[in-house]
């Protein structure tokens, strides 16, 4: 993924995503006390605005300093304090077992990139926090609609689970996301630290 193509992208217009918190991270944070959350790929900072308006100590990170720079705007119009950081998830790591809410959304990268940066998302988990990862699943290029159309971008559930160390999986599955008239399919994974065990209860919902 390039910087610069993404910064001419975030600058063409106000907003290139939707001003609204992603629906699956909604319906999955609802059971979640507030604490510190780390936001990968954070982009304009949606998800990141949200947190932080229901009492999330939020850090977002994304290379784009142009998304990031208007998702600062809206914090600051909103009174919320976040911490905005700029950079490359290829090379950023964050602090180990550091967050209580660690996410990651729609990033598109290539294993074994992504893998890496997975296995850096789940380190950063604290004791009984919690890892969430939504991103394009592999069947929605034949069964579903939009998103990249490159295989190399796309994953499932599964990938994720293989990557992910110390935690334990809640749930690991495909899910739809209503797109207009249209669905598309995404891979959802969720998973908590307990004990600094790693076990995986074999049901992907697929």
């Amino acid at each position: 993924m390039d910087r610069d193509i993404w910064n001419d992208r975030y600058a063409e217009r106000d907003l290139v995503w939707s001003a609204e918190p992603n629906r699956f991270l909604v319906a999955e944070a609802a059971d979640l006390v507030p604490g510190t959350a780390l936001d990968l790929g954070a982009g304009e900072g949606r998800n990141s605005l949200w947190l932080a308006e229901r009492g999330w100590r939020v850090t977002a990170v994304d290379f784009s300093d142009v998304a990031l720079s208007k998702g600062r705007r809206m914090a600051d119009d909103r009174g919320l304090d976040i911490e905005w950081v700029v950079a490359d998830l290829g090379v950023y790591i964050p602090p180990v077992q550091a967050f209580d809410f660690v996410i990651e959304f729609y990033v598109q990268l290539a294993a074994p990139l992504r893998r890496e940066i997975w296995r850096r998302a789940a380190d950063a988990v604290a004791p009984d926090g919690t890892l969430l990862i939504v991103g394009h699943d592999l069947t929605n290029l034949e069964h579903g609609c939009g998103g990249p159309q490159n295989p190399a971008a796309l994953f499932t559930p599964d990938d994720v689970v293989e990557a992910i160390e110390g935690l334990d999986v809640v749930r690991a599955t495909r899910v739809d996301r209503p797109v207009n008239d249209q669905v598309a399919i995404d891979a959802l994974v969720r998973a908590v630290r307990r004990g600094g065990s790693a076990t995986y209860n074999g049901d992907t919902g697929m």
